[in-house]
């Protein structure tokens, strides 16, 4: 009964309209009101009219009520909003900023709900009015619309029916623009286009399209200017922007398309480490994110291997052994990339005195990391023997014999004992 009275109060049309649009609104908060609210007849036909009135106050407070509808976790109530979508596509090349941010938010809460919404919006050309809203000057609005996006992105449907549209239109270049721009101008929309960089990357549809338009070199310089950037001063939220950045990186170059030549700068390098340096004291999961994209870098491209030891940045990787599980692995399968590409590589390692860093790993509780640690002795064994017989006087062996009782790594510790000469069980 209470919501029909809201209802046929905003119905009547009297002075106090905008009293009983806000009583509403509040109303709509609750998710059992959104429910009851639209089963009633003529209810979304009511709030379409208020909010295609001539008073901007009018449309603005049937703009909120529809906000608060958008935000229903129920499809039922985002499918009865669906007669709305196409006045939100028309009002966000509208004049008012606050309103359009209030459309854009509506729209991103519709697309997360509704399927039915979603498969509307693409006929009534929401790729267009994107492209048109991506060129606003205003912050609000691109952070909105950055929103929107990354809801549309993440759609399931999305690598077939939505990414294509966003490929063949402006949108990409706009994103990586504002993404290098986020230092500068606002970190918000930058951290929402990068994300939407991120989904699209996913999708794995969509690389030679972002690597023609330079994604490669423009969010290598993005993360040269955020290791340039030093806490504590640094913008708040920098590490917001930081991580998918390194997750656009790490996935363009995670696929073999050889175009890790287009970033072949030791500055790179050194950038990563900075960022570690400096996010991994407050934002631990920094680590992983950068050690992916220094394995993906080293794994074809010797380049980087020469890079990390001729910068001798292998002790700061070391260094991050014992961060977390998922790093131990990480940083043990940069090493292996590093020993794979052969005698030269493994001598230098051996110089860099990595053993006795590498010994304690075998006495993990984690055979992931173990496993990954016998391959790189392998390696070093392989085209290194100073290195086996070095890791006989500081007591290796006795480190492998500990993996006699488990069934995976038996075998391999046992070749490796075999390499260095080593009967199993000798002392």
């Amino acid at each position: 009964g209470q919501v029909l009275e809201l209802l046929r109060s905003v119905q009547k049309g009297s002075e106090d309209r905008k009293r009983s649009l806000g009583h509403l609104c509040w109303a709509l908060r609750n998710k059992e009101t959104q429910q009851k609210f639209v089963r009633l007849d003529g209810s979304i036909r009511t709030l379409i009219g208020l909010f295609t009135s001539s008073l901007a106050d009018v449309r603005m407070q049937a703009g909120r009520c529809l906000h608060e509808l958008s935000h229903s976790s129920d499809p039922a109530v985002a499918e009865a909003c669906l007669p709305v979508t196409s006045y939100l596509l028309t009002y966000l090349s509208g004049h008012s900023i606050e309103f359009t941010e209030l459309c854009l938010y509506t729209l991103g809460n519709l697309v997360v709900e509704s399927e039915a919404v979603r498969k509307q919006l693409l006929p009534q050309g929401i790729i267009p009015v994107l492209v048109s809203c991506i060129q606003s000057p205003h912050e609000a609005v691109l952070e909105g619309l950055g929103y929107v996006l990354s809801q549309l992105l993440q759609a399931k449907e999305a690598p077939t029916e939505i990414i294509p549209l966003v490929l063949a239109s402006a949108l990409p270049q706009h994103m990586l623009r504002l993404v290098c721009s986020g230092l500068k101008a606002g970190i918000g929309a930058a951290v929402e286009f990068a994300w939407c960089l991120h989904y699209i990357i996913c999708s794995q549809t969509a690389n030679t399209a972002l690597l023609s338009l330079g994604a490669l070199p423009a969010l290598t310089s993005v993360l040269l200017d955020l290791a340039s950037e030093p806490p504590p001063d640094a913008a708040e939220g920098l590490e917001l922007l930081v991580c998918p950045v390194l997750r656009c990186l790490s996935n363009l170059l995670a696929e073999d398309t050889g175009c890790e030549v287009q970033v072949q700068d030791e500055r790179l390098l050194i950038a990563i480490f900075l960022i570690l340096q400096s996010f991994l004291q407050q934002h631990p999961f920094i680590a992983q994110e950068c050690l992916w994209l220094l394995n993906n870098l080293t794994a074809h491209e010797p380049f980087f291997c020469s890079a990390l030891l001729s910068l001798d940045l292998l002790p700061a990787l070391l260094h991050l052994l014992p961060c977390s599980q998922m790093a131990t692995v990480l940083v043990l399968t940069v090493v292996c990339n590093i020993a794979a590409k052969g005698p030269a590589f493994c001598q230098r390692l051996h110089q860099q005195p990595a053993l006795p860093l590498l010994l304690p790993t075998l006495t993990l509780p984690n055979p992931e990391a173990v496993g990954q640690c016998l391959e790189l002795l392998h390696l070093l064994f392989l085209h290194c023997p100073e290195a086996a017989a070095d890791f006989i006087n500081q007591d290796g062996h006795r480190a492998l014999e500990q993996h006699q009782s488990i069934p995976e790594l038996q075998e391999r510790a046992q070749a490796l004992l075999d390499m260095v000469g080593q009967p199993l069980g000798s002392s």
